[in-house]
């Protein structure tokens, strides 16, 4: 069995060198007929974009794709700010006609945008002529790989259940030099995806015919992401069976967010595109979809009738109705660990990792800090962009909408969410996003820890005191704490995973829908607390 592990480790990482080697593979360049026909469809006025980018990428060169995009981006940086100097110049002589007239001839939008949709034309190659053996040598080894490596744990790891925090031994679960080469790999992944896409535009080319079957389209570099997120946690998802084969909640737990994210984080998005609809995750609940509420969704929703109309309704409904009901009835987990696919990455990808979150005190203090800013942030935001949108005004009380919507994309959107979110598994455990930064698991929170029938309950006479609960805890409580006071766990940031009691030898712990009073600890009633002691006997 351990040879299929070895065997299954050396396909894993050939599979992921020949991923990551395609970058740098192809050659890209473009004719003439070819730009005309690009600038033309997208509608540019400016004589001078299309005369930069023919001196930068009409050549017989064979240009490499970062030799190409530095190219591209250096044209759209000479374009606009030839006209942002005529505006200037106009602006100081007064001469209003003419700065008006110079903004028509300005190029919006991101360079790297521009960079990718002529990239996407431009590329040559083995990943664009022969994408079925690319996939097969990528992803199909990759997935292969990693079966291989995990399916052998059913036999190895013996009889079911967790016996011990074995965790700590191994240098891809220690923090060890793996689990920092797994955190630089996964950081430089999202640097790459959020602020460097055409850089990945040999990824496009090797799952168009995926997306062509699904929207009718050629592959984004969003495409790319949603399908390898979904193969990712369909992979990892194998490894959780295994692991907690024992614990039935977990099992289906697991189901849950494999079907959320695949179905409905994904696969109807994609057809929804398909069929001239706003491709849209109806799972996806504000403030967590920051930009649910921003003019340019607004504007699409609106335009696009009475599915448009329907999708506005349902997200309305969904963050101030459905959202609370649910976490009154079942704790902020029906969300977070059933629904949530930042929740589902976290996991699948991240249970390995799940031991390194902080349970210090002074974790907590910034957890709560930080968390519940980002939640005013998004709100602040959300107000200023509305208000914006039904005025016409730029700004409200001095704060620019589009500044602050950019602002909140570029730190909360790729860094805290993508860049931090997921590439600081291996050090930081697997939720540091859903802990300290997600602003819909700080709304759930307010809701769970004053108004819910969720909570953990224990039985401190059962307690061994091995500490399983809290090392495996990755919202970092410490769970142990709780269990030796036989006091029930009704923590803000508890996202009802329940893996603490799946790793309990004892069944200390158990996970209940019950009501509000028997939320109530038993030093309430100690330390003198408001409790009415007959009613909370009687909810007993």
């Amino acid at each position: 069995m351990k040879i299929l592990k070895h065997i299954g480790l050396v396909l894993f990482l050939i599979g992921l060198s020949i991923f990551t080697g395609v970058l740098f593979t192809g050659s890209f360049n473009l004719s003439s007929t070819e730009l005309t026909s690009y600038v033309s469809k997208k509608g540019y006025k400016s004589e001078l974009i299309l005369n930069n980018l023919k001196k930068a990428v009409v050549t017989n060169e064979e240009l490499t794709i970062f030799e190409f995009s530095s190219r591209v981006r250096e044209a759209y940086k000479d374009s606009n700010d030839h006209y942002d100097a005529l505006i200037t110049k106009f602006n100081e002589e007064k001469d209003w006609d003419k700065k008006g007239e110079q903004y028509q001839y300005k190029i919006y939008g991101k360079p790297h945008t521009l960079s990718f949709e002529l990239a996407k034309i431009a590329g040559k190659g083995s990943a664009r002529e022969l994408p079925g053996t690319l996939w097969l040598l990528t992803f199909g080894l990759g997935i292969i790989g990693a079966l291989l490596f995990i399916l052998p744990n059913l036999f190895l790891l013996g009889k079911a259940g967790i016996k011990n925090n074995g965790i700590y031994l191994e240098s891809s679960t220690n923090r060890g030099f793996i689990a920092w080469l797994v955190l630089v790999y996964l950081v430089l992944f999202y640097l790459v995806l959020y602020f460097m896409p055409d850089y990945v535009v040999n990824w496009t080319y090797i799952l168009d015919p995926i997306s062509k079957s699904l929207n009718g389209g050629l592959a984004s570099q969003w495409f790319v992401y949603g399908f390898l997120y979904c193969i990712i946690m369909l992979v990892m998802a194998t490894r959780m069976y295994i692991k907690y084969r024992h614990n039935k909640h977990q099992l289906i737990r697991t189901t849950s967010v494999l079907f959320f994210q695949i179905v409905f984080a994904f696969l109807i998005p994609e057809i929804m595109t398909s069929l001239n609809m706003p491709g849209y995750d109806f799972k996806n609940a504000f403030p967590l979809d920051y930009d649910f509420f921003f003019d340019w969704n607004l504007n699409s929703l609106l335009n696009s009738g009475g599915i448009g109309i329907f999708i506005l309704v349902w997200g309305i409904i969904l963050t101030l109705i459905i959202v609370p009901v649910m976490v009154y009835f079942f704790g902020k987990r029906w969300y977070c660990s059933w629904v949530c696919g930042c929740g589902g990455l976290a996991e699948t990808l991240g249970d390995p990792y799940r031991q390194h979150s902080d349970k210090s005190l002074n974790a907590w203090k910034l957890e709560r800090w930080l968390i519940h800013f980002v939640l005013l942030f998004s709100l602040v935001m959300t107000l200023v962009t509305l208000y914006t949108y039904f005025t016409g005004t730029d700004s409200l009380l001095g704060i620019n909408s589009q500044w602050i919507k950019d602002t909140y994309s570029f730190l909360i959107g790729a860094w805290f969410a993508g860049v931090i979110g997921t590439g600081f598994y291996p050090i930081f455990g697997n939720r540091v996003w859903c802990r300290f930064g997600c602003p819909l698991a700080a709304y759930l929170g307010f809701v769970q820890r004053f108004k819910s029938r969720f909570r953990i309950t224990t039985n401190g006479g059962q307690c061994i005191s091995c500490g399983n609960c809290s090392t495996y805890c990755e919202q970092g409580i410490d769970v142990r704490a709780y269990a030796q006071k036989g006091e029930n766990i009704v923590r803000s940031s508890c996202v009802g995973c329940g893996i603490c009691s799946a790793v309990c030898p004892r069944g200390v712990l158990k996970l209940e829908n019950g009501p509000e009073n028997g939320r109530i600890n038993p030093t309430d009633i100690l330390l003198g607390n408001d409790v009415n002691l007959m009613e909370l006997i009687n909810n007993k």
